[in-house]
């Protein structure tokens, strides 16, 4: 009713990957299905943690320990039956990201942390000429309302976008469309690991948010795609 027959079936045609499902893509991946994306491949290599229940859609009591991918997967076919879901329990990175062929992907959702994986997809998607969005960093973030969609060269008071422009400029990759909080983090002094490493920390209502507004943009791009 809101899209029309034709743009749903577009919807229904395509085939979307999500890399990462934490607090960010595991509610990426839901709103992609109840949009009704036809084919779905899940990709993250983690079990869920108790450490996760504050903010990820797969983190439950009777979840936890078991693979994420495998969670997501089984919401989804509880969602919409007809979905052609592909779990695939691995990290991406350089041993694993000949494997999959990005062509066969209308869309790349990125949800992931990992700097180095990052990269690697991002490479991936633009060698393919498949369109990709990545989200950056949503931990030590309070406000929902200040994510925003734009291209990671415009990006502010984000240290994961920080490096990733770094990076992105060695690679002659001029422009990659970001969901990012101009929101300046928020760090609790003296809270660190063992090795003196500064621990990050989110909340329950921002990394959702992303994945919603990750969501959006792949449907919205989907629906508005000019037929070749």
């Amino acid at each position: 009713m809101l899209i029309g027959e034709e743009a749903f079936d577009k919807l229904k045609n395509s085939k979307v990957a999500i890399f990462g499902l934490g607090g960010v893509g595991s509610f990426a991946a839901e709103a992609i299905a109840r949009a009704g994306i036809g084919e779905i491949d899940l990709f993250d290599g983690d079990i869920v943690d108790n450490t996760n229940i504050n903010r990820q859609l797969v983190a439950l009591d009777d979840t936890v320990g078991k693979p994420k991918v495998e969670v997501m997967k089984e919401r989804i076919s509880k969602i919409n039956k007809s979905a052609k879901v592909c779990s695939n329990r691995v990290f991406f990175d350089r041993d694993t990201c000949d494997s999959y062929d990005f062509s066969n992907y209308s869309y790349v959702i990125d949800a992931i942390d990992t700097v180095s994986s990052k990269l690697l997809m991002i490479k991936k998607a633009f060698d393919a000429g498949v369109p990709i969005i990545s989200s950056m960093g949503t931990a030590n973030k309070l406000n929902p309302c200040d994510l925003e969609v734009c291209d990671v060269y415009e990006t502010e008071n984000c240290p994961l976008a920080r490096v990733m422009r770094r990076e992105l400029r060695k690679m002659k990759i001029d422009n990659l469309k970001v969901v990012f909080s101009k929101e300046k983090p928020k760090f609790t002094p003296n809270l660190c690991d063992e090795n003196g490493k500064r621990i990050n920390s989110s909340i329950s209502f921002v990394p959702p948010v992303a994945g919603f507004i990750l969501a959006s943009e792949v449907v919205k791009d989907i629906i508005n795609k000019k037929e070749v």
